[in-house]
């Protein structure tokens, strides 16, 4: 499916007073379907704005393009309207005045009669019919919005950019306003992406959440689709299953950004000491079952008993975040797919090589492949069923779910695929999807089926969304799972602290292998620091 709005791979670079640049954005590819509610979500200072200001037309990328319905986006236009915070309102002008300008300005060629029947139909659609004839100095904070809201829809936009439009409102106001807008936007079927810094706000309105992280050079941390069903109320969203979860996700990403902020503030000293060259750590990982190897090591004293006193687990929101971490020696070392430190080195994905290497195998097997409860009920049980649906309606193409396209998850789902005589690059839509945010998009129904390690298999299949069809034990015995991985450059600057990270680890996987451990093992791994499952 083509997408609506699609911000292609954009980079922001302002120049300095001092010959210097600051990167503000990079990278940032996104792709926005029609009628879908999207909010960009982060810490002040990361982008958002300077996003919205590109996507309006009114700022232009330094690499990259916005493309809206298939057109690039080089100036403002009436296609694309903007909602700021300070409302914006002429103060000389009335409610109805102020709407009129801008149906004027875009509509300049219809009839008197035709553009104030715009202007009328969008007075009355934001309530504000007792107030028409006021100036903004008699009108209180949410019906100024409401006004600017009214302005900006009058002229019909095909792309609604609203930059924290509640921001200056008091709690009454702001949820009433949410309401409203709520209700605009799916009885018009509007697209719209929103600037917000408020969690609950962004889980109100939005179909997917996407999250920055710190400029500069921000860039997508993590985005997170939002499978409560609309119309939403806030009682209706609070009680959802989901919300607990999905706001853990969101406040969790934005205290490790906070964190990583302050480290970035003050340079961290290496501290070399029990004979190791640095004994201060920091070591991504996934929210996977597989991360048991590091929490025991962290948790059960392994890593304190060979030196390294002083190690942090970072939890990541994608393995992109995993590369890019340990790439950029955010990240000393990384749980890592068994094939990550392969096309690191090489580079893939455009990307400049990056010698990394891996010194222990972590865990082997560990993963699944699920398909929705809709294709069950429609009698899949096996690869062959699955073929037969795919034959019957060529029409649908299936989408499936898969954590990296170096991952050991795309090699195994387009083997089994391939195995059923069903072409993974043609039969089938195969796309990248963290793995945190499988069930979630299982359950909106943006995917038909994944593959994925656990707990993400087990979930759908508790929550009654899918149903395994396959494990990877039944595709590939034995197949190494995830590594441990450095890049080559630091395991030559600390070599001590390498054998050191390997020792400990060692020691975990074995306390892992023990049975009688299972229950305790679970209950540390179950901590919301680490998968929270």
């Amino acid at each position: 499916m083509t997408a609506f709005l699609e911000i292609d791979h954009v980079d922001r670079v302002f120049s300095l007073p001092d010959g210097n640049r600051y990167i503000a954005l990079k990278n940032i590819h996104l792709k926005i379907q029609q009628g879908e509610f999207v909010c960009l979500l982060g810490h002040s200072g990361c982008g958002k704005s300077t996003l919205l200001n590109i996507v309006a037309g009114l700022d232009r990328p330094t690499q990259g393009g916005i493309i809206l319905e298939n057109r690039e986006v080089k100036e403002p236009g009436p296609d694309r309207m903007v909602v700021f915070q300070n409302y914006s309102l002429l103060p000389w002008k009335t409610v109805r005045e102020n709407i009129t300008l801008a149906v004027e300005q875009v509509y300049g060629n219809q009839s008197a009669r035709e553009r104030k029947a715009i202007v009328e139909e969008h007075i009355n659609m934001v309530n504000l019919r007792h107030a028409a004839d006021k100036y903004p100095a008699e009108l209180s904070g949410g019906m100024k919005q409401r006004v600017a809201i009214a302005r900006a829809l009058a002229i019909r936009p095909k792309l609604l950019l609203l930059d924290e439009p509640f921001g200056a409102l008091d709690a009454l106001t702001r949820g009433s306003c949410k309401e409203q807008l709520m209700k605009i936007c799916q009885e018009h079927k509007l697209t719209c992406l929103m600037v917000t810094h408020d969690a609950d706000e962004a889980l109100l309105l939005a179909d997917r959440i996407v999250m920055l992280t710190n400029g500069p050079q921000s860039h997508i941390g993590q985005i997170l689709t939002v499978p409560i069903p609309r119309p939403r109320n806030r009682l209706d969203v609070v009680n959802h299953p989901s919300y607990y979860k999905l706001r853990g996700e969101i406040v969790y990403f934005l205290n490790q950004q906070k964190k990583a902020k302050k480290r970035q503030s003050k340079t961290t000293a290496i501290i070399a000491k029990n004979g190791l060259e640095k004994v201060n750590l920091n070591i991504g990982f996934m929210p996977l079952t597989d991360c048991a190897p590091l929490v025991v090591a962290k948790e059960k004293g392994f890593f304190a008993k060979h030196g390294l006193t002083e190690v942090n687990l970072l939890r990541e929101p994608s393995w992109k975040a995993i590369a890019q971490g340990v790439a950029s020696g955010r990240l000393d070392a990384a749980q890592m797919l068994a094939s990550m430190p392969l096309a690191l080195s090489l580079g893939m994905e455009d990307q400049a090589p990056i010698p990394t290497v891996t010194a222990l195998t972590l865990s082997r097997h560990g993963n699944a492949i699920t398909l929705s409860r809709q294709l069950y009920d429609k009698g899949v049980r096996t690869l062959a069923d699955f073929k037969r649906i795919i034959t019957q309606n060529r029409d649908k193409l299936y989408t499936l779910g898969m954590v990296n396209p170096a991952s050991v998850h795309n090699l195994m789902l387009r083997y089994w695929l391939a195995s059923g005589g069903i072409d993974p690059d043609v039969d089938v839509k195969l796309i990248v999807v963290p793995p945190v945010e499988m069930v979630a998009n299982l359950k909106a129904g943006y995917i038909d089926g994944y593959c994925v390690g656990e707990p993400w298999n087990s979930q759908s299949v508790a929550e009654e969304l899918g149903f395994v069809i396959a494990t990877d034990s039944e595709i590939w015995q034995s197949h190494v799972e995830k590594v441990l991985g450095v890049k080559e450059d630091w395991a030559n600057q600390y070599p001590a602290t390498h054998i050191a990270l390997v020792k400990a680890l060692i020691e975990a996987c074995e306390y892992c292998d023990d049975f009688r451990h299972r229950e305790e093992i679970l209950d540390l791994i179950c901590q919301p620091n680490y998968v929270g499952s």
